[in-house]
């Protein structure tokens, strides 16, 4: 069953044993599909049911040049909880779609263009770089709910937990934003690092948005 089929079962108001049936592939055993509302958008994600698809070959390329793209350690800063596909979607129902919570695309805004995970926002890592010739960091961390303090560091107490992804285990760019926010003092309870990326989301046949 395609995203635009559960679309129209839940505007009728009937979605069906026989129509969750009809979907082979499932996210998990209990889960064939997560319907969520984000920022007044209608989302359905689920893997593609085309048993014979297979991956970009964007993302099916093995070995790039190390540095820069290298394998991520499993962790992207001390305390900073790796999670997976699962986590991160009950991310998205638990906090995004109850605005207590933002799925951080951290990819530069080329890839971001081509496709992104549902439910995501895109703050290119560089927009963190601690530094007082980057003119973005003020108004990025400050709509996050950061305060600058008089003594110039950041109070983040009342900021939302982030959850940043970039390409893959590979990609630098989500670890990258997380050092960064860490070195500005953003809690690292909440910062949350899908280390997969859009290379695992993809392998998946999870549900690819373009912006």
């Amino acid at each position: 069953m395609t995203a635009a089929k559960t679309i129209a079962y839940v505007i009728a108001g009937v979605i069906s044993a026989t129509s969750v049936a009809a979907q082979d592939v499932w996210i998990t055993p209990d889960i064939p599909f997560v319907e969520l509302e984000i920022n007044e958008t209608f989302i359905v994600i689920e893997r593609n049911q085309d048993n014979a698809a297979v991956i970009a070959a964007a993302f099916a390329k093995t070995s790039r040049p190390c540095p820069p793209f290298c394998v991520n350690p499993m962790s992207a800063g001390e305390g900073v909880v790796t999670v997976g596909e699962i986590e991160l979607i009950a991310f998205l129902n638990n906090n995004v779609q109850l605005n207590d919570g933002f799925l951080v695309d951290s990819r530069t805004e080329d890839f971001y263009r081509v496709g992104t995970i549902p439910g995501s926002i895109n703050l290119p890592f560089n927009l963190f770089t601690p530094s007082d010739e980057n003119p973005f960091l003020f108004p990025v961390l400050s709509r996050l709910g950061g305060v600058l303090q008089a003594d110039g560091e950041w109070d983040f107490s009342n900021s939302p937990t982030l959850m940043l992804f970039c390409n893959g285990p590979w990609c630098g760019q989500s670890p990258r934003a997380i050092e960064n926010l860490m070195t500005l003092g953003y809690p690292v309870e909440k910062l949350l690092y899908y280390r997969g990326g859009m290379q695992n989301w993809l392998l998946l046949g999870l549900t690819l948005h373009v912006p």
